[in-house]
C-alpha cells in the first residue's frame, strides 16, 4: 500500500476511529482477572495513540510532500550507482556534446497537484544516479504557433526532507502559474522537477562527494541533457534557472553561482549559505566540503563575476541574513535581489513559500522571458506583455527599495 496514496489514507482514518470506539464500548464491558482488564485497557489506550499520530502524520506528509514512499521513510532507499570522481566541473573528462541522445519514455503522474505532470525514471550516465524525474509542460507547448519554439526550463528543488512532487502538490505552482502563463504575465516555462533525496538519511546538499553521491552533476548536467533531448527545451544557460525552499533553495543558489555557464538565475526561498545551515547535509561533513558548497564563498572567491541574477528571500535568522551577504559581496554582472518578510506565525513552511510562487515566477520572467522577445522562432508576446513586464521592473524597483530601507 502506497504511503501517500489514498488507500492508506483511509485506512488510517477507519483505524483511528475504531480505536477511539473501541474504548467505549469495551471499557466496562472487560471480563477476566484484573491484570488481563488493566492490561487489554491500556493496550487500548495505546492503539488510540498509535492510530492517531499515524493520521497525524499522514495528514502532514500528504500535505507537505514530505516522504514519496516507504522507502523515504524507512531509510532504506538508494538512488545511486556509483559515484566516481568526476573532477571540478563535474564532467568526469567527458565531452557533453558528444554523449548520443538521451530518450526516454514517460507516464502520466499520480497525486495531488499532479495535472498534466509526466514522470520517468532517468538513469544518469554522468552522475551515476538512477531516480525519478517530473516534468510539466506550458500551456503554449502543444499550439501550433509553438511548434518551433524552444522553451526556458526551470528546475524546481524541495528541501529535505521532501519529494520532488512538493512544488507540484504542496506549492500548487502549475495550478498558480499555468493562468499567468496563457494570459503573458509570466513567461511559458517547462518546469522540471528532479529527486533530489537520493540516499537513505541523509541530504545530499546538492554536492558531488567522490565514493558517495554525485547530486551536482546529477541536477546539473544529467537532468537537463535529458530535458533538451527530449522536449523543446533551450538549451543555452541564459534559458535555465533554478527555484527551491529550504535546503533546495540552499542547492539552487549554489548550482547557479557554481556553474554560471549552465544557469542564468536562481531563487532561494529561506535558503542559508553555508551548507552546515541542514544538519544532515553530507556537504557539512568537513570545512573543506562545507567550502566547496558554501554560494557565498564560491561568489566572493570568483575570478571573474558571474552573469547570474539571484533571488533571495526570508524572514530575519531564516534567509534573509544570506541573501543580504550575498548582495554585499557581488559585483556586476552578477544581481542579487533580496526580499525581507516580516516574522510570521507559521515560519518555515509551505503556508510561507506558497504565496511567493506568482512573485519569482514574475521575476524570472523578467530575467529570463524577455529574452525570446524578437527571437526568429518566437510568437510575438500578448499585447499585454510590455506593460506587465513594466509593471513588473517597478513592482521590483519599489521592493527593493523597501528592502533597502529596513
Amino acid at each position: 500500500m502506497s504511503l501517500t496514496g489514498t488507500p492508506f489514507l483511509y485506512t488510517t482514518i477507519v483505524l483511528s476511529v475504531v480505536a477511539l470506539i473501541l474504548p467505549l464500548v469495551l471499557w466496562s464491558r472487560m471480563r477476566g482477572p484484573k491484570a488481563f482488564r488493566a492490561a487489554a485497557r491500556v493496550l487500548m489506550l495505546l492503539f488510540a495513540q498509535a492510530t492517531a499520530v499515524t493520521l497525524i502524520f499522514v495528514l502532514v506528509n500528504n500535505e507537505n510532500n514530505l516522504y514519496d514512499n516507504w522507502a523515504d521513510l524507512l531509510g532504506t532507499g538508494n538512488h545511486v550507482q556509483q559515484a566516481a570522481n568526476l573532477g571540478q566541473d563535474g564532467t568526469g573528462g567527458i565531452a557533453l556534446k558528444t554523449l548520443p541522445k538521451v530518450r526516454q519514455s514517460f507516464a502520466a503522474a499520480s497525486g495531488p497537484g499532479m495535472r498534466g505532470v509526466r514522470v520517468t525514471q532517468l538513469k544518469g550516465r554522468i552522475s551515476g544516479v538512477n531516480a525519478e524525474v517530473y516534468v510539466w509542460l506550458p500551456p503554449q507547448y502543444d499550439e501550433p504557433k509553438y511548434r518551433n519554439h524552444k522553451f526556458p526550463v526551470v528546475e524546481l528543488l524541495p528541501g529535505y526532507p521532501g519529494s520532488a512532487k512538493a512544488w507540484f502538490g504542496s506549492m500548487k505552482v502549475t495550478a498558480q502559474l499555468e493562468p499567468l502563463m496563457r494570459s503573458g504575465r509570466v513567461a511559458p516555462f517547462i518546469l522540471v522537477a528532479p529527486r533530489t533525496n537520493l540516499l537513505a538519511g541523509v541530504d545530499t546538499g546538492c554536492a558531488n562527494i567522490p565514493g558517495t553521491v554525485n547530486a551536482d552533476s546529477w541536477l546539473s548536467i544529467d537532468v537537463p541533457k535529458m530535458v533538451t533531448d527530449n522536449f523543446r527545451a533551450a538549451p543555452a544557460p541564459a534559458d535555465w534557472a533554478t527555484a527551491g525552499y529550504s535546503a533546495g533553495a540552499h542547492c539552487a543558489v549554489k548550482l547557479a553561482v557554481a556553474h554560471p555557464d549552465r544557469y542564468r538565475a536562481a531563487v532561494s526561498l529561506s535558503g542559508y549559505n553555508d551548507p552546515i545551515g541542514e544538519r544532515n547535509s553530507l556537504a557539512a561533513q568537513s570545512v573543506p566540503l562545507r567550502e566547496q558548497n558554501n554560494p557565498y564563498l564560491l561568489l566572493r572567491k570568483a575570478a571573474t563575476p558571474p552573469r547570474i541574477a539571484l533571488y533571495l528571500s526570508g524572514e530575519s535568522g531564516d534567509g534573509y541574513q544570506a541573501g543580504v551577504a550575498l548582495e554585499q559581496i557581488a559585483k556586476a554582472p552578477t544581481t542579487v535581489h533580496v526580499v525581507y518578510l516580516p516574522r510570521s506565525d507559521g515560519g518555515h513552511n509551505m503556508a510561507l513559500w506558497r504565496p511567493q510562487v506568482t512573485t519569482v515566477f514574475e521575476w524570472l520572467t523578467l530575467n529570463m522571458g524577455q529574452s525570446h522577445a524578437g527571437a526568429g522562432t518566437t510568437p510575438p508576446e500578448p499585447s499585454n506583455a510590455g506593460s506587465t513586464h513594466a509593471a513588473l521592473a517597478s513592482g521590483t524597483a519599489s521592493r527593493a527599495g523597501a528592502v533597502r530601507k529596513r
